[in-house]
């Protein structure tokens, strides 16, 4: 399996936090599937810069985006 960085990755789903976001990228790890946070909080010193430039991302491999967002959806 290729690593995240040599892979195409695809956002699945946006949140309006931090919090949120790592309890997503949690249950996909728990699964199996490797994934990311993308945003962009100024180093973690103005989270709301992340808010307003779309949230905090979590991306995955394009091959696990179908069952990633299936977890995401059974788990909300």
């Amino acid at each position: 399996m290729e690593s995240m960085h040599e892979a195409n990755l695809v956002v699945i789903r946006a949140f309006g936090t931090a919090a949120e976001a790592e309890q997503a990228k949690s249950a996909l790890e728990s699964a199996g599937i490797a994934s990311m946070i993308q945003a962009d909080s100024v180093g973690g010193m103005r989270p709301h810069v992340a808010w307003a430039s779309g949230g905090y991302k979590i991306l995955v491999r394009e091959d696990d985006a179908d069952e990633a967002s299936a977890i995401l959806s059974a788990g909300a």
